[in-house]
C-alpha cells in the first residue's frame, strides 16, 4: 500500500516537475517507404527511479484519475510539436495519440477543441487511438464523445485490433479511419497459417470499409515482406524505427 502511494505521489510530481516527455514512433508506408504518421508515446524519467516503464505507471494513472491531466498534457504537447514541425516546413504527417477509456468524456472533447484552436493544426492531422473494447461498451456517454470527435473532424484508430470484439456495425458508425493489427498476430504471421488468414481477412475488411491498416510490432524483414505482400498499408515497429525524441525525428522529416 505504501509503495503504491509513493508511486502515486511521484507520478503527481512528475507532471508538475517536467519529468514526462514524448517520444514519437514513425508509421512507414509499405509501398512508399515514407513516414506517413507518428504515434506519440509517453515516457517518464524520474530522478530517483530513472526511466519508468509505461506498463508500470499508466495503469496507476488510470486507477488514480491522473490520466486526465496527463492525457491533456500529452494532447497539448503532441499537437504543439506537430505545429512546430509544420512551421519548420517539414513533411506534413498525422499525429496519433493513445486515449484511455477513462478519458472519453466531455472534458476530452473540450481539451481537443481547445488544443486544435490553439495550435491551428488541421483536425484531419490528429488521430486518437482507442482499444477495441471501447467500441463495444455501448455506453451512451462514450458514443456521444466519439460522435463529437467526428463533428470536429478528428479520426480514430482501433488499437490492438483482433484481440477484442469490435463489430462491423461500430466500424461503420464511428469515425474510424485506421485498424492497427495487434502485435501478437504480427509476431506469428510468418509461422502460423491461421494468423496469415486473420491478417488477410482484416485487410480485406478494411479495404471494403475504406480504412487504413497499420501493422504494429514489426521486428523482422520476413514479417515486413509478408505484410507488404498481403497489402498492409503502414508498418510500425523496431524493424523500421524505434520511438525517437522529437529532435531526432525532425531530422527524418526534413526535406
Amino acid at each position: 500500500m505504501t509503495r503504491g502511494l509513493d508511486m502515486e505521489t511521484r507520478l503527481r510530481r512528475a507532471l508538475e516537475h517536467g519529468e514526462l516527455e514524448l517520444h514519437y514512433q514513425p508509421q512507414v508506408g509499405f509501398a512508399s517507404g515514407e513516414i506517413n504518421s507518428v504515434e506519440a508515446l509517453l515516457r517518464w524519467n524520474n530522478p530517483d527511479l530513472g526511466w519508468v516503464a509505461p506498463a508500470r505507471f499508466i495503469p496507476l494513472a488510470e486507477e488514480t484519475g491522473l490520466i486526465q491531466p496527463i492525457g491533456a498534457w500529452v494532447l497539448e504537447t503532441a499537437c504543439t510539436q506537430a505545429r512546430a514541425w509544420q512551421d519548420a516546413g517539414l513533411k506534413p504527417i498525422k499525429m496519433c495519440i493513445n486515449v484511455s477509456a477513462r478519458q472519453l468524456d466531455g472534458k476530452l472533447v473540450e481539451t481537443v477543441s481547445r488544443v486544435l484552436a490553439e495550435t491551428a493544426i488541421a483536425p484531419s492531422r490528429l488521430e486518437l487511438e482507442i482499444t477495441e473494447g471501447v467500441m463495444v461498451g455501448k455506453d451512451p456517454a462514450t458514443e456521444a464523445v466519439l460522435q463529437a470527435m467526428r463533428a470536429l473532424g478528428v479520426g480514430f484508430a482501433i488499437d490492438d485490433f483482433g484481440t477484442g470484439y469490435a463489430t462491423f456495425d461500430y466500424l461503420k458508425r464511428f469515425p474510424v479511419h485506421t485498424l492497427k493489427l495487434d502485435g501478437s498476430f504480427v509476431r506469428r504471421v510468418c509461422d502460423s497459417s491461421n494468423d496469415v488468414a486473420i491478417v488477410d481477412a482484416t485487410i480485406a475488411l478494411a479495404r471494403s470499409l475504406g480504412l487504413r491498416v497499420v501493422a504494429e510490432g514489426v521486428e523482422t524483414a520476413e514479417q515486413h515482406a509478408l505484410l507488404k505482400e498481403l497489402g498492409c498499408d503502414d508498418c510500425q515497429g523496431y524493424y523500421t524505427f524505434r520511438p525517437l525524441p522529437a529532435a531526432a525525428l525532425e531530422k527524418l522529416l526534413a526535406p
